[in-house]
């Protein structure tokens, strides 16, 4: 089977390209469809689109689901989503997320909390952020992700100055970005300002893993073709498992859900960019270098 394997990858490697074309579009796809129903192109929490949170320490004997499903029945046009904290490893409190902003609407509902469960002021605590506030914040992110896209950009092309390796390093930490934010949008999560974080590192693995094929398949000239191919692939690959067990540990062990997060788009963004790098990148720089052998 594995001999199998190889063989196509080794031969078919033109008709393995479809497989992350097919990923990109349909990605594409994706997050135009939940611009259009949403106006926004991915799900953004608290604070990027601003809304209040309503911290409770108190124990209130119900599930955060249970709580979740209750408020969204009472409050259905206030976006509530509920989520445990925890500290090690020890649950102390649930946070109410909302959109609610408005004053009078969120003392309605920490009044019906307070009914529910109980609750003395000393139970709870509440902290608005503005909308303007969120989406300024937002664009402020979104802008650092081009700029270190660019700057990725410049000093990829400096340092090969070759245009198609270029190119594919460019496109690669593209297609990364972007299939891994359609596949977080299919989770239902929220996006946090900690999330774009994760996105800004997702370009710094993509470029390695690109760095190190270009780098054995355009400046060297020892051994042949495949056999350079499998060196940067033992490389890259050693490199993406240590990463992969480091974020795995972290998805089982940390009870932050807000460094889960974090861990969930890379291990989103590594899996994927194992097969942007090794079949898309893989693919056209061979493609390159046999037109390149025609040529000549």
């Amino acid at each position: 089977m594995l001999q199998k394997i190889k063989h196509i990858y080794e031969t078919k490697y033109k008709l393995l390209m479809i497989i992350p074309l097919v990923l990109l579009v349909l990605s594409l796809v994706q997050i135009s469809v939940q611009y259009a129903t949403t106006g926004d192109f991915v799900n953004k929490g608290i604070s990027l689109k601003g809304g209040s949170t309503i911290t409770i320490t108190k124990d209130l004997e119900l599930s955060p689901l249970e709580l979740e499903e209750s408020l969204q029945q009472q409050f259905p046009a206030a976006d509530v989503t509920v989520r445990t904290l925890s500290s090690a490893g020890k649950t102390t409190g649930m946070a109410i997320d909302s959109g609610l902003q408005d004053s009078a609407e969120i003392d309605t509902l920490i009044h019906t909390l307070s009914e529910q469960f109980m609750l003395q002021k000393v139970d709870y605590s509440v902290e608005v952020v503005g909308s303007s506030l969120g989406n300024n914040f937002f664009k402020q992110m979104l802008i650092a992700l081009v700029f270190s896209f660019l700057l990725m950009g410049i000093m990829v092309i400096l340092y090969f100055r070759v245009f198609i390796t270029s190119l594919m390093v460019i496109l690669a930490a593209f297609c990364d970005i972007v299939i891994t934010l359609a596949i977080f949008n299919l989770t239902g999560m929220k996006l946090h300002a900690a999330g774009i974080a994760a996105f800004l590192m997702l370009i710094g693995y993509s470029v390695d893993g690109e760095v190190v094929i270009s780098s054995r398949l355009i400046k060297r000239n020892d051994g042949t073709e495949l056999q350079r191919i499998y060196g940067a692939l033992r490389t890259g690959w050693t490199m993406t498992q240590t990463t992969l067990m480091a974020v795995l540990v972290a998805l089982i062990f940390v009870q932050s859900e807000i460094v889960k997060q974090i861990m969930l788009i890379l291990l989103i963004g590594l899996m994927v960019d194992t097969i942007v790098t090794w079949i898309q990148n893989v693919g056209v720089l061979r493609w390159h270098l046999e037109k390149k052998r025609v040529k000549q």
